[in-house]
C-alpha cells in the first residue's frame, strides 16, 4: 500500500476532544473513504499545513482558480470573454438548464 507507516517512524500520540458535529464529520468520512480516523486526522493536519505554512509566490491564487470548472465539455467555450453574459444576461440559466441544474434563488 502507498500510505503504510514506516517502521522507522516513531508516533506520538495525542489526544483530541472534538464535538459532536465534528465527531460526525470524522465518522463519515473515515465511512467513505475506508481510512482510519488517525490517517484522517493526519492527512487534515498536513493539508493545513501545506496551505497555511508554505511560502506563496505572487498569483498563487490564480493557481486554485485554473481548472476549477473541471473539463466537462458542456461548458461553453466561451466562457472568459462572455462571462458578464453568463453571470447576468440569462446566459446561466441556458447554461444550466443544458446541464440540468436548478437554479437557486438569491438571498436579498
Amino acid at each position: 500500500m502507498k500510505n503504510r507507516p514506516r517502521a522507522d517512524r516513531v508516533r506520538e500520540p495525542v489526544q483530541v476532544y472534538l464535538d459532536g458535529q465534528d465527531r460526525d464529520l470524522l465518522e463519515q468520512l473515515a465511512q467513505r473513504t475506508g481510512l482510519p480516523r488517525a490517517e484522517l486526522l493526519r492527512r487534515g493536519l498536513r493539508q493545513l499545513a501545506r496551505s497555511e505554512l508554505a511560502e506563496r509566490k505572487p498569483g498563487w491564487s490564480l493557481d486554485v482558480l485554473i481548472g476549477a470548472m473541471g473539463d466537462d465539455p458542456s461548458l461553453p467555450t466561451d466562457l472568459s470573454t462572455r462571462h458578464e453574459e453568463y453571470l447576468y444576461g440569462g446566459g446561466y440559466e441556458r447554461l444550466a438548464r443544458t446541464r440540468g441544474h436548478k437554479r437557486t434563488p438569491r438571498a436579498r
